[in-house]
């Protein structure tokens, strides 16, 4: 499985886990969302790490899909989780028409 995923080929997935794993600075000081995701602490990935379905595809966003994506990505891989990243984090989901939400 690739560790990425395409902005567009993102909007084509359906049942999906999303989750949203910005920082908690980056997560307050925006007013977004991408629709239909959940916000999961990147700083407490131990306490939730566990909760995150096995038998799902499961794709997280950060900012711009750099480092925080990549750390949790690497730790979701290693626990089980069939995961990968958005490329450019959700800057590239607004910039393609995807779904985006009011927090």
């Amino acid at each position: 499985m690739e560790r990425t995923i395409k902005p567009s080929d993102f909007l084509t997935l359906s049942d999906s886990v999303v989750l949203d794993v910005r920082r908690t600075e980056d997560y307050s000081n925006s007013s977004e969302t991408i629709s239909g995701s959940s916000w999961k602490d990147p700083a407490i990935i131990d306490q939730w790490i566990e909760s995150v379905p096995r038998d799902r595809d499961v794709v997280i966003y950060c900012v711009r899909g750099g480092g925080v994506s990549n750390s949790v990505l690497d730790q979701l891989l290693a626990s089980g989780v069939q995961a990968r990243y958005i490329e450019g984090g959700i800057e590239a989901i607004k910039e393609v028409g995807g779904a985006i939400e009011s927090k």
